[in-house]
């Protein structure tokens, strides 16, 4: 369906940052820098603050004054929010001044007030619609800020630091360009770095003048909005602000622009051509050249009597009030800024029977903190297989076997075609892996899911399993490693949906099937996004025969280019936390002629067999036995350092002969002993 977001909450998400004029904050080349505004001469720049002041520019008496652009509603903003704080309050002491300009045409004054509040911030807040100061200073972003001497002459323009940008956050910043940049004004030093790009939301140019041939608002981009914007940019909506109206999309044009040319929004990744996708969220072409034609003439208004009429949204659930629903047990503490590890919360079901469902749905309790959330279903029997959870690790089990429920900003159900539903078995335990970010303002978080039953018992079951490869290595530095898995199929099935799952490190992903000799795409992913952690439901299920192959490969940027990457220095192996990588090509699936909660086959198995990645079924001794014949890619009978990769560390006490590999009875009694039963 096409609820989402021309421009949405990317917003809402860590790294998710605004919608930005470069990923990372970039350095500008020395001959550049005249072009950029240095040295330039910025006078006139005068105004009135919140609270009625005058304010000029540079302040007085002071050393040094920085222009720092803001915005209310701009999710980069208040990420750095806190970081411009702390300079402000370290700075002023050292004669330095502090202008906050906020040129938006839709913020209250209401709104800034509760900001600088919020803040503490000391220095004059000016509200700037009309664009004076940006227009004199020639700022691009919101987050751009400025640093004059005592004459008014621009010494530094830019970012604050480094720590934010486009789809990437790190624990602390490597780069503190204003605070460098102030540090050399105040020892009558030359700035080192004196210019870099500022990620934010970008800034509208002066509109050109309209013509005949221009779309309208009402007419033709209302329409557009209304569709594939509103549904998260509403009141109420995920998105940070609205867009449910000509002045509000009129602000944000030269933002729309940018997100929808670079193809950042709507979130929707697929290579053209591939699918059909019942959840397609991508902006046709014709919608595309629409709102640059009204963008470039001038986003005239039109009439009003053109406009849609006004569409109804679904506050709280979209599946309907569901027929049970499970919070987190208490709440958890999301703190002011930075980056914080997964969070791993498990939630009883006290479930006395089977249960079948066929809508799902997960609904974050503060959305701005919320990132993106995997709900895994942990049977009874599962909770119990220690052996198995010693060898992979518990985190590895759930994230192998597949997800259950999942939320991404705009997309937090999960809605079976009737005949289809998912199990949850009697005594099982929901566990919530929930990735928080922080966005300026210390926050709690109570995230819940909800279940709608089915109403008759269901035709086919609805199974989750993984292509997995859990012995890579990343090297270094290196901008484009490859890794792949590859799953002969055993039985029959229908593939329903794809969801590739990478960490910071992704950058594309491609899955493919093998038949006949020949191998087609069923989904390219060039640009992977690790902030959209999206299912691409087809419209039609695929039929796979026995004997076809599926393959997964995804490629991995661990190189200085890539900002979100947290070290570049690192080899990074498969971990549960955003520093470390994973490669899981989930897919959901149906057994043709399967009797729904039988057990008995699945794609990681054939019939009567066990298997990690293939849903419920098998007992520990099977499962480590297939994950055992999966790593031995020689099927050799041993599994050496190489082959077992991450895992060797959990396996190496049982090479008691120093030979440097182990045999699948060496790892049998390492974990318990026997040799376990299939089921």
């Amino acid at each position: 369906m096409k609820s989402l977001l021309l421009t949405a909450s990317l917003l809402a998400i860590v790294g998710s940052s605004c919608f930005q004029s470069e990923p990372p904050a970039k350095v500008a080349a020395p001959t550049s820098l005249s072009a950029k505004g240095i040295g330039k001469r910025v006078s006139g720049l005068a105004g009135v603050d919140l609270s009625g002041n005058k304010v000029t520019a540079p302040g007085t008496g002071a050393k040094a004054t920085v222009v720092a652009l803001s915005s209310v509603t701009c999710p980069l903003c208040q990420k750095f929010g806190p970081t411009l704080a702390a300079l402000e309050d370290s700075y002023s002491k050292k004669g330095v001044k502090f202008v906050f300009v906020n040129p938006s045409t839709t913020e209250s004054g209401g709104e800034m007030s509760q900001l600088v509040k919020q803040l503490g911030l000391n220095g004059p807040y000016v509200h700037d619609p009309k664009g004076t100061w940006t227009l004199k200073l020639g700022a691009k972003t919101t987050t751009e800020t400025f640093v004059l001497d005592q004459d008014g002459n621009v010494l530094y323009r830019g970012a604050i630091d480094d720590q934010y940008a486009i789809g990437a956050a790190l624990p602390k910043p490597k780069n503190r360009y204003l605070a460098d940049a102030l540090d050399a004004v105040l020892a009558s030093k030359p700035v080192k770095v004196s210019t870099t790009s500022a990620p934010g939301c970008v800034l509208n140019d002066a509109p050109m003048a309209t013509n005949e041939d221009i779309p309208t608002f009402h007419a033709k981009i209302q329409h557009i909005v209304q569709r594939s914007c509103m549904p998260c940019h509403r009141p109420g909506g995920v998105g940070p602000f609205s867009l449910d109206g000509y002045e509000a999309v009129k602000s944000r044009a030269k933002m729309l622009e940018f997100v929808m040319d670079g193809g950042i929004m709507p979130p929707w990744f697929a290579k053209k051509g591939s699918g059909p996708w019942r959840n397609d969220m991508s902006l046709p072409d014709a919608d595309k050249a629409a709102l640059n034609a009204w963008i470039a003439g001038g986003m005239p208004k039109g009439d009003a009597k053109d406009a849609p009429a006004s569409t109804s949204y679904a506050s709280g659930w979209t599946i309907g009030k569901p027929d049970v629903s499970f919070e987190l047990p208490e709440p958890v503490n999301v703190k002011e800024s930075g980056v914080m590890p997964y969070a791993n919360i498990n939630v009883p079901t006290n479930f006395t029977e089977d249960q079948w469902v066929e809508k799902i749905e997960v609904l974050p309790g503060d959305k701005r903190a919320v990132h993106h959330i995997l709900v895994f279903v942990k049977s009874a029997q599962g909770a119990n297989e220690g052996r198995l959870q010693r060898l992979v690790g518990a985190d590895a089990i759930e994230e192998i076997s597949g997800f259950f429920g999942i939320y991404v900003p705009g997309n937090s159900a999960l809605v079976y075609p009737k005949g289809l539903a998912k199990r949850i078995p009697k005594g099982a335990v929901l566990r919530f892996q929930i990735h928080y970010t922080p966005y300026g303002k210390a926050t709690t978080d109570l995230s819940k899911v909800g279940f709608v039953f089915a109403k008759e018992p269901p035709k086919s079951e609805v199974h989750t399993a993984s292509l997995v490869n859990l012995r890579f290595a990343i090297p270094p530095g290196d901008p484009n490693f490859k890794v792949d898995a590859q799953l002969k199929v055993p039985i029959d099935v229908q593939l329903l949906s794809f969801l590739p799952h990478m960490h910071v490190r992704a950058k594309a992903a491609k899955y493919e099937l093998t038949a006949g000799g020949q191998t087609t795409s069923l989904l390219d992913v060039p640009r992977y996004d690790f902030n959209w952690q999206l299912n691409y439901v087809l419209k039609s299920p695929l039929n796979i025969k026995a004997g076809d192959s599926l393959k997964f490969t995804a490629w991995y940027d661990n190189s200085d280019k890539n900002p979100a990457n947290p070290d570049p220095s690192k080899t990074v192996r498969w971990g549960a936390q955003t520093f470390d990588e994973m490669h899981l090509g989930y897919v959901e699936y149906i057994i043709p002629g399967e009797k729904p909660g039988e057990g008995g086959a699945g794609l990681r198995r054939g019939p009567g067999g066990g298997g990690v990645g293939g849903g419920a079924g098998g007992g520990a001794g099977a499962q480590i036995e297939t994950t055992f014949k999966r790593l031995d890619r020689n099927s050799d009978g041993f599994l050496t350092q190489d082959e077992a990769g991450v895992l060797w560390n959990r396996i190496k006490d049982g090479d008691t002969n120093g030979d440097g590999k182990v045999t699948l009875d060496e790892v049998r009694k390492l974990f318990g002993g026997g040799r376990g039963r299939s089921q």
